[in-house]
Formats: C-alpha cells, sequence, structure tokens
C-alpha cells in the first residue's frame, strides 16, 4: 500500500508543477521546499537504514547464544571462576542488598584473540539465565554525528524490551573489540567516537540492577591499554578479568571438547598433542582438530591418527604446504640455513629438535620444528641469550658455508631484537635497571649491537665447533629433505663418540 501511495505520488507532483506553471502560477519556492523535504528524507532514511542494518546484525548475533554452558569452555579455569563469583552478584541479588553491596554494572574480558572472550560472555548469558544482545565495537562507527549515540541508546533499549518479552529478569549486554569506541578521549577535539563513548558511560551510569531487568555489560578487547581512564573506573567496568593463553592442562581440556565428535584412532595422544602445541589459544587448538580430520578424510582413513594431529599443528603453525618449486642453489641455502637453527638449538638446549624439513610451508622454505619444552612465565638472562643464539644460527651458517647472508634471516634478526627488548626492560644487560623513556636512542642501539655482535660471533663459533655433525647432517637432509630429530641426534652422538 505505501509503495502504491510513493508511486502514484511521484507521477502525480509533477504534473500539478506542468500544470500550476501553465496558469502563471510561480512554481519556483514550492521546488525549492520539494527538494529540500527530499534531502531530510534521504538523511533520515539513511540513519534509519543503517540502524536497522546493526539491529539485524544483532539478531543474527543472538540465535543459539543462551545454549552454552562455562563446562564447555576450556582452558580458563582461573578466568570463569573469577567471572562466575562477579555474576553471583546478579543471581544472587536479594542476598546482596542485606550486605549493602553495591551491585556490578561491568565486566572487562581482556587477552589474546582466540581465547574464548566472546564464548565466556555468552554462557554468563546461560549462567544469570539472561537474554543475551551482542555487537561488535565497529557497528557504532559511522560518519554521521550522533548515529553511533543513538545506536548504544538502541542496544540498551533492545535488552531491556527482549528481557520484558521473554519475562527474565536479567540481560547480558556483550560489546566485543570495545578499544574502538572506548579509545581514550583527545582533550579539545570533539570527534563521533568520543559521543559515542559519551553515551556509552551514561547508559551505564544508568544501570541499576535493582529494579527488572538487571542489566550487566560484559566487553572484551585485546588493546586494555587504549581505553579511555572514565570507562575503567570503578562503578563502570568494576571487574577486569584476565583471559589467557590456556596451559598444557587447558590445552588438554580444549582438546577433548573438540575432539567429542571426531572419531580418535586409540594410539592418538591428546597430552603429547598439548605439550607440541605450546603457545596455541583455544581457537588454534579447534582449527588443529579440524585440520586434522581433513587430513584423515584426505588420506581415506576411518580414523585420525597422531600423523594427522602432527601434521594438522604444522599447518596451523605454519600454514599449508606450497608447490613453489626451488632450484637446487636455493634448496641447498634453505637447508644450510635451517641446519644452523637445529644444530645451536641441540647444543644450548640438548633433545629440542623434533625435526628438520625442506619442504615449503606459507612464507617458510623450511622450518625446524621443536620438542615442547618445559613451560615457563619467567626468563633467565642465560635462556634469553641461548634463544638469541638459536635465532641468529641461520645467519651464522650462511656466513660460514656461503660468506655472506640472504633475506631468510629478517624474521630471525626481528625475533633476536625483541629478545634483547626484553632484557633490557627486565634490566639483564650492561645498562642494569633502566627507564626506557629515559635512555637515548644512540644508547640503546650501542647496547642492541654490543649484544646482538657477542652472541652472533658466540653461535658461530658453536656452528664451527660442531661442523661434523652439521656436514653428515646435511648431506642427507639434502637428500631426504626430512630429517627427524632421533636421526639428527644419532649424528651427534657418532661425531663425538658417544654411546647410543
Amino acid at each position: 500500500m505505501r509503495k502504491w501511495m510513493l508511486e502514484v505520488a511521484a507521477g502525480f507532483v509533477p504534473v500539478l508543477l506542468i500544470f500550476m506553471a501553465y496558469i502563471g502560477y510561480n512554481i519556483l519556492p514550492l521546488i525549492v521546499l520539494f527538494v529540500m523535504l527530499g534531502a531530510i528524507f534521504a538523511v533520515v532514511k539513511m540513519r534509519g537504514g543503517t540502524v536497522a542494518t546493526a539491529s539485524q546484525e544483532r539478531k543474527r548475533k543472538k540465535v543459539g547464544s543462551s545454549d552454552l554452558t562455562f563446562n564447555e569452555i576450556g582452558g580458563q579455569d582461573s578466568a570463569k571462576q573469577e567471572l562466575i563469583e562477579a555474576l553471583d552478584f546478579m543471581v544472587r541479588h536479594e542476598e546482596i542488598k542485606k550486605f549493602g553491596i553495591r551491585p556490578i554494572k561491568g565486566i572487562l574480558l581482556t587477552g589474546p584473540p582466540g581465547t574464548g572472550k566472546t564464548l565466556m560472555a555468552k554462557a554468563a548469558a546461560q549462567y544469570t539465565n539472561a537474554v543475551f544482545v551482542a555487537a561488535s565495537g565497529s557497528e557504532f562507527v559511522e560518519m554521521y554525528v550522533g548515529v553511533g549515540a543513538s545506536r548504544i541508546r538502541d542496544l540498551f533499549k533492545e535488552a531491556r524490551t527482549r528481557a520484558a518479552k521473554e519475562k527474565k529478569d536479567n540481560a547480558v549486554i556483550f560489546i566485543d573489540e570495545i578499544d574502538v569506541i572506548g579509545g581514550k578521549r583527545e582533550g579539545g577535539q570533539q570527534r563521533e567516537y568520543d559521543q559515542t563513548l559519551n553515551q556509552l558511560l551514561t547508559e551505564m551510569d544508568g544501570i541499576f540492577t535493582s529494579e527488572t531487568p538487571r542489566i550487566l555489560l560484559i566487553a572484551a578487547t585485546n588493546r586494555k591499554e587504549m581505553l579511555d581512564s572514565a570507562l575503567l573506573r570503578p562503578g563502570r567496568f568494576d571487574r577486569h578479568i584476565q583471559v589467557d593463553l590456556p596451559d598444557k592442562k587447558g590445552r588438554r581440556h580444549i582438546l577433548e571438547l573438540h575432539a567429542k565428535n571426531k572419531p580418535l584412532s586409540s594410539e592418538v595422544s591428546l597430552d603429547k598433542v598439548a605439550e607440541e602445541s605450546y603457545g596455541f589459544s583455544g581457537a588454534q587448538l579447534e582449527s588443529v582438530m579440524n585440520e586434522a580430520a581433513i587430513y584423515a578424510m584426505r588420506d581415506g582413513s576411518g580414523e585420525i591418527s597422531q600423523r594427522h594431529l602432527s601434521m594438522a599443528i604444522d599447518k596451523v603453525m605454519m600454514g599449508e604446504k606450497t608447490d613453489r618449486q626451488s632450484t637446487e642453489e636455493e634448496k641447498r641455502r634453505v637447508a644450510v640455513h635451517e641446519l644452523g637453527h637445529a644444530v645451536a638449538a641441540e647444543v644450548v638446549a640438548p633433545g629440542s629438535v623434533n625435526q628438520v624439513a625442506l619442504s615449503p610451508r606459507g612464507r617458510a622454505l623450511g622450518y625446524v620444528r621443536h620438542n615442547p619444552q618445559e613451560e615457563k612465565y619467567l626468563y633467565t638472562k642465560q635462556y634469553l641469550e641461548g634463544q638469541i643464539i638459536i635465532a641468529l644460527a641461520g645467519a651464522a651458517a650462511e656466513e660460514i658455508y656461503y660468506g655472506g647472508r640472504s633475506t631468510g634471516s629478517s624474521n630471525d634478526f626481528e625475533q633476536a631484537v625483541n629478545l634483547v627488548k626484553t632484557m633490557m626492560t627486565s634490566g639483564l644487560t650492561s645498562l642494569g635497571i633502566i627507564n626506557m623513556d629515559m635512555i637515548t636512542t644512540e644508547v640503546l642501539m650501542e647496547e642492541n649491537s654490543s649484544i646482538l655482535e657477542d652472541l652472533a660471533a658466540r653461535s658461530k663459533q658453536l656452528l664451527i665447533d660442531h661442523a661434523a655433525v652439521f656436514d653428515k647432517s646435511l648431506e642427507i637432509l639434502l637428500k631426504e629433505e626430512r630429517l627427524s630429530g632421533d636421526e639428527f641426534r644419532c649424528q651427534f652422538r657418532d661425531s663425538l663418540n658417544l654411546p647410543a
């Protein structure tokens, strides 16, 4: 009906204007009026359409969000316990009244990507029997002034409306990537981001959890240091919960959860997979199980074997194998480079090399895969220097055998420089305990160069001292394109005349 009326108006108005002009009426003011009304209608329509799109996006995110429980989230026992304690203020609201406890309005989840922050927000909604309304910080970014603030108001209004409609006392609002709208405000500038943030602060100040529905705002970010201090203060985001990468026990739990619907072979050891996937996030572990299933399907195997899981770890860590064809000279140079890393690693940390391979993966033409070591949270100067020696050993091997380096060492150098920076900020260099902002660039560069030159010389001498095992391993690697850790250690024993 509305469409029909618009079509009639579109045909009738021009005819009316032409008739009025024909009888001598001045239609210029009417034309200006119609143009102004059309422009206003277009702007309103554009804003309204954008808000509607964001609302539809939020509706898509709500589907199936209330069924997830904390038991289905692995590897975050500490973070889950802390979150549950905060949620109990909402669940046991009558009890907190007796103690005069101020209700919690907001919970901020911080941590690396893929650690399960969104999953924990969904589980929080299920735990509190609340409606779950989700949005991303990017949805509130708009070139039109006031639209972001309007969307914030709509988000809280939607939470209240849905709670009333579904007859629930609680509502959880989740904003992912809150750093997009919650960044530090710059003095003297009025940006659209600032108006959006101001509206969010106003809405949070207006949350009264003693009323129905009780609203809890949960936000997630991996850049907490960028958030405005007004957002982080007590009374806004009262709890800041760190969601870190899982440890070995957590990785094992996550792998078990994702293995429930997959046919694992009886010889599969998830403990070994958890060891080899050190530093992986929950999202990466899920990808490992998925890629292993794909490899098993490609092989026509009815079960996922340990080999498939090992291949999946390599793929998630370094990317899929490529069909890039290297020249014999390039292949030899890559072998020299990777063996440099392997020999240094085996000397610095005996038993640490799992395999050396020349098969290209992702951007790498070859790689050394290391056996899992004990998980460390504190690093000594000796350990960091050992890691730098291993990182520089690839370039050192090229210098010994070719007289110069190649561009293949760029990532190694970046890693070495970052390790030196860690040493400096930890007071493990000759500079002692320092404030990095108070030291000149020249002093830092001089110290950085001194450390790297010393460790590069030690790395080169280490390879010269083990030239026999290097040459024998190089011969095998060029022939087989793969050298297992056990074979590699056999070369070490033979060169040193050690018993097997």
